[in-house]
């Protein structure tokens, strides 16, 4: 059997998803057997170098690059999967769309006690180079299609190993819910 390939990435959230990832402890090396990294934190490639079979993706789109980089894998997968809160509804980073954009800058830049001293030119950063925020943090499914959604903050690693351990082998996605409850 050939190994599927696999890409990650962690867009606008706190990498836990990736961690959980990595929680599944000794079944990573059964993984490795099963499946080949392609663009991800966990191997580094920073760049498709094939098409993927399976691609994790983690956070939500808080920025232009954001947005940029969730279109990038889902015209080089064939199955997205949406894996932690912030991926399917924008988690804790969705928290400042109840303030207005300008608002959120000037506290993060002018007005809020870490920097009322530390910006005295009174500059928020807006420049080509850096991304630009979007007016509020959006889940994955607003901007693609999404094949399948891994719930949880993050989620358990059982769980994300039996998604991904069944879709590299063909079987059936059967998530009992012993790994999706959050008790």
């Amino acid at each position: 059997m050939s190994k599927k390939v696999v890409a990650t990435t962690s867009l606008a959230g706190c990498f836990g998803c990736h961690m959980s990832l990595l929680d599944i402890d000794e079944r990573i090396l059964d993984l490795i057997e099963l499946v080949e990294f392609n663009k991800s934190p966990i191997d580094d490639i920073k760049t498709f170098t094939k098409r993927c079979d399976i691609g994790l993706i983690e956070g939500g789109c808080c920025n232009t690059e954001n947005v940029h980089v969730l279109k990038y894998f889902r015209e080089n997968c064939d199955t997205l999967i949406a894996f932690g809160e912030c991926a399917i509804m924008g988690g804790l980073p969705a928290m400042r769309n109840n303030v207005d954009l300008q608002e959120c800058l000037a506290e993060a830049y002018l007005t809020g006690p870490t920097t009322r001293n530390a910006n005295p030119k009174k500059i928020i950063p807006n420049d080509d180079e850096i991304p630009q925020i979007l007016n509020r943090v959006v889940p994955c499914q607003e901007i693609v299609k999404i094949d399948y959604y891994l719930p949880g903050c993050p989620p358990r690693a059982d769980l994300i190993w039996l998604a991904v351990s069944a879709l590299v082998t063909g079987n059936p996605l059967e998530l009992p819910y012993e790994v999706i409850k959050f008790d």
